[in-house]
């Protein structure tokens, strides 16, 4: 679907973001969206993933999960013990207040362990309503409303940052809690394209466009990407 175009964003942008997106899913995809219908659970892996990689946030939810079947027997925990459980993701002794005081602010909103009413809600109000609980930003958001509810949210990761700065398709200035809203303007209302988009930059970043020494000379964006094009420029 064309993407709304917003009064913000130089209209050029959306072309050129529609050309990243097709090339990446050229090289990496396809990709295809299958939500997991578990919000809550998606609250608590997105927290668990903050700060560590993807096999330790993994290994520390089930973990958890093993040592406390439901969600009343986290909450019920101490918080030494939820923490012990979920060690081998990192940073154990911050994570476990923040997953406790999660559950609790659902079950004192909603009266149960259901976060399905958001799917309803408009994208702007449903990240806000999930961005109300203490511990929780746009990205962890943006991670329950796509991978959980299939909306058409756009998480932004350190990879996904970096590599639209690098890009241009971001203005340079821009954090990353603002790109959120950025990325979904210019990548319409699709939630297939914005997934694809999402998980393949992130690809692209690890593999390509690495924070540190990026490999323009084996990158098959490098002829629309700025970053590229400056380096070029610098060798001449």
């Amino acid at each position: 679907m064309t993407p709304q175009k917003s009064t913000q964003i130089p209209l050029h942008l959306y072309e050129k973001t529609s050309d990243v997106a097709d090339g990446l899913d050229e090289h990496y995809g396809p990709r295809k969206l299958e939500p997991n219908h578990d919000p809550v659970g998606e609250v608590v892996q997105t927290i668990l993933s903050q700060h560590t990689s993807d096999v330790n946030f993994r290994r520390a939810y089930a973990s958890l999960r093993e040592a406390f079947p439901t969600w009343e027997s986290v909450i019920d925990a101490p918080q030494e013990l939820i923490a012990e459980s979920i060690r081998s993701g990192g940073l154990a002794d911050q994570k476990a207040p923040r997953i406790q005081h999660a559950l609790e602010t659902i079950l004192e909103a909603r009266g149960a362990f259901d976060l399905d009413f958001l799917s309803s809600m408009t994208v702007a109000d449903a990240r806000n309503w999930l961005m109300s609980i203490h511990g929780v930003g746009p990205k962890t958001a943006s991670c329950v409303l796509l991978f959980s509810l299939g909306m058409p949210v756009m998480p932004v990761d350190t990879h996904v940052h970096r590599v639209s700065l690098r890009l241009g398709i971001m203005p340079p200035s821009m954090g990353a809690e603002a790109g959120h809203e950025w990325l979904e303007s210019l990548l319409g209302d699709d939630p297939q394209r914005i997934f694809a988009f999402h998980v393949e930059m992130i690809r692209h970043g690890r593999e390509i466009c690495i924070a540190r020494t990026p490999r323009c000379d084996d990158c098959f964006l490098r002829d629309i990407c700025d970053f590229a094009a400056s380096a070029k420029l610098g060798r001449l």
